[in-house]
C-alpha cells in the first residue's frame, strides 16, 4: 500500500507545488491501486490508464513550468456512468445503451473538472439509470461495500463511494436525484454533499428534471469544496439551471458558536436501528461541544414518500417512453414496474404531486427562519447484503422504504450532506446528515467540516473481505 494512495486533493496539490511528487507519479498509484482493488468491489466499470496518464503528463508539464491551468491540475478524479465523457462510455449501467458511441462530448461536470486539470482516471458504477438505492445490474454486476465486502455500498453513486472510500482516486462525482450521493457516502464512510438544484449545472437533463443534483464525493470536506468550487458555475446547455453561485463555498470560520441546529432523531415517523441512533445521539453532542446551540425538535412534515414516488414514477415513464418493446424487456424488472406506474399516472396526479412538493418548500423555508441547519441519521441503517434492493428478511419492497431521510429533500432542493460520524457497533459506517435551507450551501458545509476536523474517522487503506 502506497502512502500517496492516502493523500487527498489539497494535500497532493501541495505536494506538486513543491514538486515532491509529480501528477505521473500519483496517477500511476492510482491505476496501480484500481487494478488491485477493484475486482474486489467494482467501484469502476471503465478505466481510461492511456488517457489518464496523458493527461498526467501534461499536467506535469505545467506543474514544472510553475503554470497549473487550473484548481484541480494533476488530481486524479472519477465521474460517473451516467455522466456523458468525451474519450469513455457511458452506458448508464444498462444493455438498452449502445456500446459503440460515438463518446464525443463532455457534460458540463466533466468539462470543467477537465479544464481545471483533473486527470479523469474513468467512469464509476450504478443501478441502471441510476433507478434505486444500491449499485448493481446486469451489465456490470455488483458495486461492493470496501468496509465489508459482503455488503452494499448504496446508490445510486456506489461506484463513487467504493472509490472514495478507498480513494482510487481522489475526487468523485456522484449525482443524487432521491439520495444517491447520500446514501453511499453512509454506507462507506465517505463525504458527499448534494448543493443546491441549479448550481452545477445538468446536460443533457436527468429523466428525473426537478429531483437530480450533481456533486462531489470525497473522503473530506476540503476536497468537495475544492470540486464544488470548480463545477458549479454556469452552462448554456443546461435549461433548468439556476442562479449562479456568487459566495464562498466556505468561509474562514470553522467554530459552530451561535449556529441553531435541529435535531430530529427520526423526523417523527422513521424506526431508526439502535446502533445507528447512539452514534449519531454522540454526533450531535459533538456538535454541541463546538459551540452550537441543539434543540431537538421535528421537522414538521409527514413522510412524502407518495409524493416522491409519484414525481419518480413520472421520470421513469419519460426515461422508458422512446424505448422499443424488446429494449424494455432488457430493463431491471423494478426500473419498468415504476416506470409501468407512471404511464398510468393522470396529469392531476402529477400536477398534485408538484403543488405537495410546492407545500414542503415552503415548510422547510419557513422552518429554516428558526433553524441554520436540520441534523438527523443519514440513514436509518447500516448497509445490508449486496445483491439486494431492500435489506433481505425486512418485509420492504422498494428502496425508498430504507432511505426516509433523504427524498424528502430532493423534493425541496435543499443542499444536504453526509459526513461520516463513526462506526456502529457491527463495525460499518455511520453518516451524519446535515441539511440547510437552499442557497445556504456555505452552513452545511461548515458544519461538516467543523465536525470532522473535530472529530475524524479511519479511512479504509484496503478492502475488509467478510468470511462467505
Amino acid at each position: 500500500m502506497s502512502e500517496m494512495g492516502q493523500l487527498t486533493a489539497v494535500q497532493l496539490l501541495a505536494h506538486f507545488r513543491d514538486k515532491s511528487l509529480s501528477p505521473v507519479e500519483v496517477t500511476e498509484d492510482a491505476l496501480l491501486r484500481i487494478e488491485r482493488y477493484n475486482p474486489v468491489v467494482n467501484a469502476y466499470c471503465h478505466v481510461d490508464p492511456e488517457g489518464a496518464l496523458h493527461a498526467a503528463r501534461a499536467s506535469e508539464e505545467r506543474w514544472f513550468k510553475g503554470e497549473p491551468c487550473g484548481a484541480l491540475d494533476g488530481v486524479p478524479a472519477s465521474i460517473k456512468d451516467l455522466t456523458l465523457t468525451i474519450g469513455m462510455p457511458t452506458r448508464k449501467g444498462s444493455r438498452t445503451s449502445s456500446a459503440e458511441g460515438p463518446w464525443d462530448v463532455d457534460a458540463p461536470f466533466p468539462a470543467f473538472m477537465r479544464k481545471a486539470g483533473a486527470v479523469l482516471l474513468g467512469k464509476t458504477t450504478t443501478p441502471e439509470f441510476g433507478w434505486k438505492g444500491v449499485t448493481d445490474n446486469s451489465l456490470y454486476g455488483i458495486t461492493r461495500n470496501p468496509w465489508d465486502t459482503r455488503t452494499t455500498a448504496g446508490g445510486s453513486s456506489g461506484g463513487a463511494g467504493a472509490a472514495a472510500a478507498l480513494n482510487l482516486g481522489v475526487l468523485h462525482q456522484g449525482s443524487d436525484a432521491g439520495g444517491s450521493i447520500r446514501i453511499p457516502c453512509a454506507f462507506t464512510g465517505t463525504f458527499g454533499i448534494k448543493p443546491t438544484f441549479g448550481y452545477v449545472p445538468q446536460w443533457p437533463a436527468s429523466s428525473m428534471t426537478i429531483l437530480s443534483h450533481l456533486g462531489p464525493m470525497t473522503r473530506t470536506v476540503e476536497d468537495s469544496v475544492l470540486m464544488l468550487q470548480t463545477v458549479a458555475q454556469p452552462d448554456a446547455r443546461d435549461g433548468l439551471i439556476g442562479a449562479p453561485r456568487t459566495t464562498p463555498w466556505l468561509a474562514g470560520a470553522m467554530d459552530l458558536k451561535g449556529l441553531r441546529v435541529a435535531y430530529s432523531p427520526t423526523f417523527g415517523y422513521v424506526n431508526v436501528d439502535p446502533q445507528v441512533a447512539s452514534v449519531v445521539a454522540q454526533a450531535v453532542r459533538g456538535l454541541e461541544q463546538l459551540g452550537a446551540h441543539v434543540e431537538q425538535i421535528d421537522p414538521g412534515f409527514s413522510d412524502p414518500l407518495e409524493v416522491f414516488s409519484t414525481l419518480w414514477a413520472a421520470g421513469a415513464a419519460r426515461l422508458t417512453g422512446s424505448m422499443s418493446d424488446a429494449q424494455k424487456q432488457l430493463l431491471d424488472p423494478g426500473l419498468l414496474r415504476i416506470a409501468q406506474r407512471g404511464v398510468q399516472l393522470s396529469l392531476e396526479d402529477f400536477n398534485a404531486a408538484l403543488e405537495a412538493r410546492a407545500a414542503l418548500v415552503a415548510r422547510m423555508a419557513a422552518f429554516h427562519e428558526h433553524y441554520d441547519v436540520l441534523v438527523s441519521p443519514m440513514m436509518p441503517i447500516t448497509a445490508f447484503e449486496a445483491g439486494h434492493d431492500v435489506p433481505p428478511g425486512s418485509g420492504m419492497q422498494a428502496w425508498t422504504q430504507w432511505t426516509p431521510f433523504t427524498y424528502p429533500f430532493n423534493l425541496t432542493q435543499q443542499p444536504a450532506a453526509s459526513v461520516p460520524c463513526g462506526l456502529a457497533a457491527n463495525g460499518l459506517p455511520v453518516g451524519l446528515h446535515v441539511v440547510a435551507a437552499r442557497f445556504a450551501d456555505e452552513t452545511v458545509l461548515r458544519v461538516c467540516q467543523a465536525y470532522a476536523k473535530a472529530f475524524p474517522t479511519d479511512h479504509l487503506p484496503a478492502p475488509i473481505t467478510g468470511a462467505a
